[in-house]
C-alpha cells in the first residue's frame, strides 16, 4: 500500500488512532485526524501531532473533512456506520481499520486470536509458548500494543501473535494471518453490531483471506465457531474438551493430547492438572494455545514449560485477597454475560456476585440457572442495574449497590468465611469507568484496602 504523498484521515484519536495518524505521517502521507471529544479532552494528544505536522479536528466530525481524502482510516472504536462514514462510501473512498492498515506492513507471520471471551488470556500465553520455543515473537493487537505500533519490530522470521477483535476484523480486507483462532461466539456488542449475525460475520474475516497454506483453529464445542469450518478454504484444526478428534487438541483421561492429522499418532502434551488457571474455560484456551503452537512448529515440551509457569492475566478471574476467610476475584474483563457466567462456573457455590454496567443488548435471563445453583446474592451497579434485576429477578436475592465500591462494601459484609465476592460483570465499564483495566484496578484498591482495615481491626 502505497501511502506517500496521500491524504489520509485518522477517525477517533484513541491508542490505535494515534499510533496509526503517526504512522502514516512518518511513511509521508498528510495526515489529518478527526475525534468528537473536545480539544481540552484532547489536551494530552493534540501537541505531539501538531509537532509531526498532523491537522487535528476536534469536537465532530465535518463531511468535507471526510470528503477531502484518498483514504480513511478508522479506530476500532468508531462505528462504520456513522453519517460521515456512510456518506463518503457512496463516494468510493477507500475506509479501513488500523489492522488493515498495518497488515500491509507487518513483516514475518501472524497468529491471530479472536472470539467473545479469553482472546487475551489466550493470547498471552500463545506468546509466551512461542518464546519458550525459541520462536522470535511479539504480542499486540486488542490486547494493549496497537498493531501499528508492532510494523517496526516485526521481522521477516518472527511470529505476531495478535488478539483481534469484532470491531477491528469487520474494517479489514487483505488481513491474512498464517494460523487463525476462533475460540468462541456467543451473542456480545449487539449494541454495535445490530445483529447476532453481524457479528459472527465480523469474527469470521479473520479467515477470509487464509489459503490451503494456512491453519484456521475451531472450537469443536462451540456450535457456532464450528460452523466457520464449512467456509474455509484453509485447512482446519480443532481443539476440544469433550471428544477425540482426527486433527487438533483435545483431552483424553485426563491429558491433552495433539494430533497432527488424521494419520498421525496422538502425542501427549501436558496433564490438565497441571493447568494453573482456575474454570473449565481456561481448558478450553489452553487447547487453543497447544493446537496453535504445535502447528507453528513449537514441541510439546516448550508448551508445558509455558503453560505451566503461565499466571492469570490481570483481571482475568484473578485472586486478589483473603480477608476474614472471604476470597475476592477480579473478573472485570467479563464484558458479556458468556464470560461472567464462565467466571461464576469456575466456583462451586457462595458466591456474591457484582454485576453491571453499559448494557450491551445483552439478555440476563440466560443466567438464571446458574445463579440458582451457585450465586447467594447479586450486587447491581451502573446503567444496567435496573435491567439485570428485571431479568433475574426470582432466581437470587438482589441487592441495589449503584457502584462498584458500594458493592464491595455489602457484599465484604455479607459473606462469611469459605464464600467468595466476585467481580464478573456482565457488561462494559464505560458508564461509571474509562475501561475494564480502571474497574478492575478500583476493584483491587478498594478490596486492599478493606483487607488493610481488617488487619488493622483484627485483634
Amino acid at each position: 500500500m502505497e501511502i506517500k504523498g496521500k491524504k489520509v484521515l485518522v477517525v477517533g484519536l484513541g491508542k490505535s488512532g494515534l499510533a496509526a495518524a503517526l504512522f502514516l505521517r512518518h511513511h509521508g502521507a498528510q495526515v489529518t485526524v478527526s475525534d468528537v471529544r473536545s480539544a481540552e479532552a484532547l489536551a494530552k494528544e493534540i501537541p505531539a501531532l501538531i509537532e509531526e505536522g498532523i491537522a487535528v479536528e476536534a469536537g465532530g466530525h465535518g463531511l468535507l473533512t471526510f470528503r477531502r481524502q484518498d483514504l480513511i482510516v478508522v479506530s476500532p472504536g468508531v462505528p462504520v456506520d456513522t453519517p460521515e462514514l456512510t456518506q463518503v462510501r457512496k463516494f468510493g473512498l477507500p475506509i479501513i481499520g488500523e489492522l488493515e492498515l498495518a497488515a500491509h506492513y507487518l513483516r514475518g507471520k501472524a497468529l491471530a486470536i479472536t472470539g467473545s471471551n479469553g482472546k487475551t488470556t489466550t493470547t498471552t500465553l500463545c506468546g509466551e509458548i512461542l518464546q519458550a520455543g525459541g520462536l522470535p515473537v511479539q504480542v499486540g493487537g486488542n490486547i494493549g500494543v496497537p498493531v501499528i505500533s508492532m510494523v517496526e519490530a516485526s521481522r521477516e522470521d518472527g511470529w505476531s501473535v495478535l488478539e483481534v477483535s469484532s470491531f477491528q476484523l469487520e474494517t479489514t480486507y487483505e488481513f491474512h494471518p498464517q494460523i487463525a483462532v476462533i475460540l468462541n461466539i456467543t451473542p456480545d456488542h449487539l449494541d454495535r453490531h445490530g445483529t447476532f449475525e453481524n457479528y459472527v460475520a465480523a469474527k469470521e474475516k479473520i479467515f477470509t483471506r487464509q489459503t490451503a497454506n494456512d491453519a484456521l483453529v475451531l472450537n469443536a464445542d462451540d456450535d457456532v465457531a464450528s460452523r466457520a469450518a464449512a467456509r474455509a478454504k484453509s485447512q482446519v484444526f480443532w481443539f476440544t474438551r469433550t471428544r477425540v478428534v482426527r486433527q487438533g487438541a483435545f483431552v483424553h483421561e485426563g491429558v491433552i493430547m495433539y494430533r497432527a492429522s488424521e494419520q498421525a499418532a496422538p502425542e501427549p502434551v501436558l496433564k490438565v492438572a497441571e493447568i494453573p488457571l482456575k474454570g473449565a474455560h481456561n481448558v478450553e484456551n489452553v487447547l487453543a494455545a497447544v493446537c496453535a503452537a504445535r502447528v507453528a512448529g513449537v514441541g510439546a515440551a516448550a508448551i508445558r514449560k509455558a503453560v505451566t509457569e503461565f499466571h492469570a492475566v490481570e483481571h482475568r478471574l484473578e485472586f486478589v485477597a483473603k480477608i476474614n476467610g472471604v476470597d475476592y476475584y477480579n473478573d472485570s474483563k467479563a464484558t458479556n454475560v458468556d464470560a461472567s457466567m464462565k467466571a461464576i462456573a469456575a466456583f462451586p457455590s457462595g458466591i456474591h456476585l457484582i454485576l453491571g454496567g453499559k448494557d450491551k443488548n445483552s439478555d440476563y435471563r440466560q443466567m438464571r440457572t446458574l445463579l440458582l445453583e451457585r450465586v447467594k446474592t447479586v450486587y447491581t451497579i451502573g446503567a444496567a442495574a435496573e435491567k439485570i434485576h428485571t431479568h433475574i429477578e426470582g432466581s437470587v436475592p438482589i441487592v441495589s449497590a449503584g457502584t462498584l465500591v458500594e458493592a464491595i462494601a455489602k457484599a465484604g459484609a455479607a459473606a462469611q468465611p469459605g464464600e467468595i465476592v466476585l467481580l464478573a460483570p456482565a457488561c462494559s465499564s464505560f458508564d461509571q469507568f474509562e475501561n475494564y483495566e480502571h474497574r478492575g484496578r478500583v476493584f483491587k484498591e478498594t478490596v486492599l484496602a478493606r483487607r488493610g482495615l481488617a488487619a488493622l481491626t483484627t485483634p
